[in-house]
Parts: structure tokens; sequence; C-alpha cells
């Protein structure tokens, strides 16, 4: 059994994450972990992480799960749940979790958890074994990475020490001194573009992209490798105007060879009703085969690498 050479005398940061998925082949090379953070500064309609979005833990309410005991209601100390649809009155809930401890069917379930640094590369060490094999290692995702950049760069620094490779997801909104702390630290990073208009870029997102383009510049410098990625959003972003000009600008950046295109999906539709919200994007379907592949095509004719799907 291999044994662990990651320094766990660590000042005990904490952070906030929802999730730590194993075996993942799409977010960088080999197979990989990935750490889901909470807490996003965008607001994005197409979103498929929802539950991401907030900082703080949450209360989700899976309807299909419910079998109708009411024992929620019981141990409620602040008389937060109906029967009616949500099942949780949001106002009036201080996510104690005292009805997820008692709901066997996992109806309502605590989304979120707070982790220190510690606990963070134990999980990361159980699957050491596949990194090495495969020439994998661990991504950072979310939400937003870059808005718990003291936990992150923490996390990070740790792998280093062990030449784990670490790549980020990120949409690049965060202050530019932290994209200069945490970037250099990186083996790669997986940079969004949402749109190259600024005004539509706020309205489908809800913050302009300025920050976003400015610090992807940054980036580029930094030499660090860069994969800048686009959801592809029918009505929203997938016109040729859009990928023509986000083409023209990734020309000027020498980090950046590759682009990925992610078609929409719906995957992440039911989450929404979990945390009792209705979906932005109700009724928009995923983007033709045909009509991606010619975008990429597209790309590609400019001289760089595009992969559907990431």
């Amino acid at each position: 059994m291999e044994t662990s050479k990651i320094n766990h005398n660590l000042e005990e940061k904490k952070g906030v994450i929802f999730d730590i998925q194993r075996y993942a082949v799409h977010d960088g090379p080999g197979i990989r972990t990935l750490v889901f953070f909470k807490g996003c500064p965008l607001r994005c309609l197409w979103c498929d992480n929802p539950e991401s979005q907030q900082r703080s833990v949450e209360i989700g309410f899976a309807k299909q799960n419910c079998i109708g005991c009411g024992k929620c209601f019981e141990v409620c100390p602040e008389s937060a749940l109906h029967w009616g649809e949500g099942r949780v009155d949001r106002k009036k809930c201080t996510v104690c979790g005292k009805c997820t401890e008692v709901c066997f069917a996992r109806a309502l379930t605590l989304i979120g958890r707070e982790i220190t640094v510690t606990e963070v590369l134990r999980e990361i060490e159980r699957d050491r074994i596949f990194y090495r094999r495969s020439g994998g290692g661990v991504t950072f995702s979310g939400g937003e990475p870059l808005s718990q950049p003291e936990f992150l760069v923490t996390v990070i620094q740790s792998l280093r020490q062990v030449g784990i490779h670490t790549a980020i997801e990120t949409s690049g909104y965060a202050p530019e001194h932290v994209i200069r702390e945490v970037f250099p630290l990186l083996d790669l990073i997986l940079y969004d573009i949402k749109h190259m208009n600024p005004e539509k870029h706020k309205a489908y997102t809800g913050v302009s992209n300025d920050r976003i383009l400015d610090n992807l510049v940054v980036a580029s410098t930094l030499r660090t490798e860069i994969i800048i990625r686009v959801p592809l959003i029918p009505g929203c972003n997938d016109s040729e105007d859009n990928i023509d000009q986000l083409v023209y600008f990734a020309k000027k950046l020498r980090a950046v060879r590759e682009i990925h295109l992610l078609p929409y999906h719906r995957l992440g539709q039911h989450k929404y009703a979990k945390l009792g919200r209705s979906y932005p994007l109700d009724g928009v379907s995923p983007p033709p085969k045909e009509r991606v592949v010619m975008l990429a095509r597209r790309i590609e004719q400019q001289g760089f690498n595009c992969v559907i799907g990431g």
C-alpha cells in the first residue's frame, strides 16, 4: 500500500463544498477526482448545479422520496415545514438540519458541508493510484472555486508537494490578485466564456464579462495551460458571430490552443425543484448535433483544436 506523502500538519483552513466525485474523465486529463466548491458570483440561467450558487449549507427536498411520515414536522423548531409544494419555508428555515436527521427516506437532505483541508486531502489520497496510472489528478469545480481562495490555495499547494496534477473549472470572475495567486499553482485552467457581449453576458449570468475577459488576458501571461470552454446554449450564445468574436479574442492569447464546446443539456433541471426554485430555461432543447459540429469546424478553421463535450 502506498505511503502518504501529503503533509497534514497544516493550518486547518476550512471551506464549504457540496460534493466530491470520483472517476471523472471529462474534466482534465486521465481519471480525476472532482471537488465541488459551494458559492458562485454568477447566476447563469442554464446552471446545472444550482445547489452550488449559495455559499451556505442548504436544505434540499426530493418530493419523490417522501413517504409522508411527518417526523420532520415534529422536530422542526421553527415550524418551517408544510405539506405544500417544496415542503420547506426557506424564509423561516435556519438550516439546523434536525429534519434531515429523522428523514430516513432521504427526502430532506443537507446540501453542502464545511470541510477542513486535511479532510479534503484524505479524500483525494484514496484515488492516487488512479492518477498515477492514468495521468489524472484533481479538478476543482463548483460553484466557483475562486470564491474561496485561501482554502483553495492551501489544498493546491499540498497537492503540488506530492506531484498530483491539479486543474480548475472557473468563470474567471474574481479579483485580479486572486488570479495571480491561484493560477500559477495549477497545471491546467478550464476557463468558461459564456458570451462575448457584455450586456448579453450580464443578462444571462447576472454580471458583465469585463472582469472575466481581463482576467483571461492576465491568466495567459502566467505560463499555465488554458482551455477555453463555451457552454453552448441555444438562443443565448450559439450564434456564429459570438463564436467568431471568441476565436478572435483567443488568438491574442498564447496560452490558449484549445477550445471546448459544451452543448446545453437538462440534466440538472430536477435540482431546481429540490431547492424550491423554478427552472429558468424550461422548454429549451439541446442544440442539434449538426449545429454543434458546424461551430466546432468553424473554430478549427482558425487554428484551434476544438473538442465537443470537453
